[in-house]
């Protein structure tokens, strides 16, 4: 039979492919946190992966100019 009307369902198949990009970089230097103590200072080629890993990552999730929003307001403009 179907689902019941009404229910929560979530498709597992869309949070599934979702990447974590600096998942391993994070993972190494919480790690490497939690043997010393927290001290920030003897995890620093790990912190150094982290913040590039992430600084690297951050100009690839901008939204480009093209939405179809921004075309049709452009159109408009020209009228």
């Amino acid at each position: 039979m179907g689902r019941k009307a009404g229910t929560l369902y979530i498709n597992p198949k869309k949070f599934a492919k979702r990447s974590k990009p600096c998942m391993k970089e994070m993972l190494s230097f919480l790690n490497c946190l939690a043997l010393n103590q927290n001290s920030d200072d003897k995890c620093a080629r790990q912190k150094e992966l982290l913040t590039s890993c992430m600084d690297a990552q951050s100009g690839k999730n901008k939204k480009p100019f093209s939405t179809i929003n921004y075309h049709l307001q452009r159109l408009s403009r020209g009228k």
